[in-house]
């Protein structure tokens, strides 16, 4: 089947784009990547029989405890060398004719006559230029967060290359007054993630330029958390998905407590200061009172 408007779901990463995507893929006409895309990466038509096997009663009260849509980037990388971890964000410049016939290709093997809809969830970079390529007709969901959740949460998460050093993490070199910001706070590595969430966040603006605003929705986590039904369904119509009684039912039952407040408990008064003071800025930019 031929991959059509297919939906991303991108964010910074801790955004809370997480439950968002596992609740979307609720929806019975979505297809999503399940684990057997992480354990078998060269047999795409699995992650077929994966998204069958969930509409069927009888195996779906069994598969449904082992798949689970998720991003999987082994399997981006098997299909697409430096996807996963780019020093910049990946643009419309970046896609060679062999990547676009072999995303295409592998993504459409997934599909089902049901499940005709391919949902994606990346996080870190926007790599919207770069999908936009590829699939032309795609739309984007961006869920952004307050930066300072962000930055704190990332200081708790495995993946987080910070601790290395702005000279070998993964969101490429500072510029000259991103430097002197970091120096200037004792290479504090609480505002190094903060100078990081900016950087992300410009390049989620950067991207948003690029393409038709029709094609681009955003979503405050902070708002989704206070009233998720109604974003979902924004969300649904922004895709052209049918919203049903099953699928309202299903994402109603999703509890969400925003747990923006942790950086003030996880953060020193000396720590919570610097974040606060070197983000003022982007938190005014983005609607965060500072």
């Amino acid at each position: 089947m031929e991959v059509k408007n297919p939906l991303f779901i991108i964010g910074t990463g801790r955004c809370g784009s997480t439950i968002f995507h596992e609740a979307l893929a609720h929806h019975a006409q979505m297809a999503w990547l399940s684990p057997w895309c992480l354990k078998y990466p060269g047999k795409p038509e699995l992650n077929r029989l994966a998204m069958r096997l969930i509409d069927m009663p009888l195996p779906a009260r069994y598969v449904k405890k082992v798949l689970y849509p998720g991003e999987f980037y082994p399997f981006w990388e098997y299909h697409c060398s430096g996807f996963s971890e780019p020093c910049r964000d990946l643009c419309k410049v970046d896609v060679t004719n062999t990547t676009r016939a072999t995303l295409r290709n592998v993504f459409s093997t997934m599909l089902t006559p049901k499940r005709n809809r391919l949902l994606i969830k990346i996080t870190g970079w926007p790599r919207v230029g770069f999908l936009k390529e590829i699939f032309p007709d795609a739309k984007f969901i961006h869920i952004y967060r307050d930066g300072r959740a962000v930055a704190n949460s990332w200081l708790h998460v495995k993946w987080w290359s910070g601790w290395a050093g702005p000279d070998h993490w993964r969101w490429g070199e500072l510029a000259p007054e991103q430097r002197q910001k970091w120096e200037r706070y004792g290479k504090s590595f609480v505002v190094l993630a903060a100078i990081g969430w900016e950087i992300l966040m410009d390049a989620f603006a950067d991207a948003k330029r690029t393409i038709p605003p029709s094609d681009f929705m955003e979503i405050c986590y902070e708002d989704f958390c206070q009233d998720h039904t109604t974003f979902f369904r924004k969300a649904a119509d922004f895709g052209s998905l049918e919203w049903s009684r099953e699928f309202e039912g299903i994402v109603s039952q999703f509890s969400l407590h925003s747990a923006n407040n942790k950086w003030q408990k996880d953060l020193s008064d000396v720590q919570q200061h610097m974040l606060c003071e070197s983000l003022s800025d982007s938190l005014r930019r983005y609607g965060y009172a500072s």
